[in-house]
């Protein structure tokens, strides 16, 4: 039997993400054979796929690709953040908004569905990558946003993909978009402009902000006015074109956008996670339960 040496442990987990143990057991079994290891790992990973699907997987990646006047936002998650590092966990979710964003599927089923190479659809890639990393992957959610010829797209990813944020304007160059990309990045908005803001969501802020002011006793006369000033003050807050331009606070972001002749269209955020009850892992019981193998 070959000796099996902490290189070759390291080289099987970086190509294939799975566990240190797992690796070493792949490499014992398989007499230090790489190709055999990835191979030996995929088949004990299928039997076990299976009891994978009740974790939580709020980890992951999202990205975005486009295809002529169509961009495709896509989320892929997993257990952990260490699978967002693995190379075949970072090309996959490119590889799965390349071809939404090319066959613009309605639904995650259809998208699942999808030819993914040779081998099958997306979903068979999801069960291999499932099988090969040791961790449940879960292709979460997309979204398909299209433009017109004289609109601009602009994407923003913030740490390799934990955040994308996509912008369209219409008038302006992509750095323009990519610019306010970042910043709905960075700040958050909830719409394009107060316009945007549904009529219950204006009532209920006006309502809690009335009472509010009532209750610190101000003069009944003035609190119309004192409501009216935080009304405004919450809806430059929440929308986009009224917020203070992240890289330069002097302006708001409708001004920003103004001054290179362009106007904001729409804007879709990703947040890897956002909505999903992350399971809280006891590090050390996990540690333990490799060691007691």
């Amino acid at each position: 039997m070959a000796g099996i040496t902490a290189a070759q442990v390291k080289e099987l987990r970086e190509k294939t993400g799975a566990g240190m143990m797992d690796a070493k057991k792949a490499l014992v079994a398989t007499d230090g054979d790489m190709d055999l290891a990835i191979d030996e790992l995929r088949k004990k990973g299928a039997l076990k796929a299976a009891k994978k699907s009740d974790r939580v997987a709020a980890e992951g990646l999202a990205d975005v690709e486009f295809s002529g006047n169509t961009a495709a936002m896509v989320e892929v998650n997993s257990e952990t953040d260490f699978v967002s590092s693995n190379d075949r966990f970072v090309s996959f979710v490119k590889d799965v908004a390349g071809k939404i964003a090319e066959a613009q599927p309605e639904s995650v089923e259809a998208a699942m569905a999808l030819p993914y190479n040779e081998n099958g659809t997306v979903q068979d890639e999801i069960t291999n990558l499932t099988s090969v990393i040791g961790e449940k992957i879960s292709f979460r959610r997309f979204n398909l946003v299209k433009k017109e010829d004289n609109q601009v797209f602009g994407a923003y990813l913030h740490n390799g993909g934990t955040i994308l944020a996509l912008v369209t304007l219409e008038g302006a160059d992509e750095q323009t978009a990519k610019d306010v990309a970042m910043h709905v990045a960075a700040i958050n908005p909830k719409y394009v402009s107060r316009e945007d803001v549904p009529s219950e969501v204006l009532d209920h802020e006006k309502e809690v902000f009335t009472e509010e002011t009532k209750n610190e006793g101000k003069p009944e006369k003035i609190i119309p006015k004192i409501v009216e000033g935080r009304m405004n003050k919450f809806l430059s807050e929440i929308s986009l074109v009224d917020q203070e331009f992240v890289k330069d606070p002097d302006q708001t972001v409708q001004q920003f956008v103004e001054s290179k002749g362009g106007k904001v269209v729409n804007f879709v955020r990703y947040e890897v996670g956002e909505g999903i009850e992350k399971q809280a892992d006891n590090f050390v019981e996990e540690v333990m339960s490799q060691v007691r193998k």
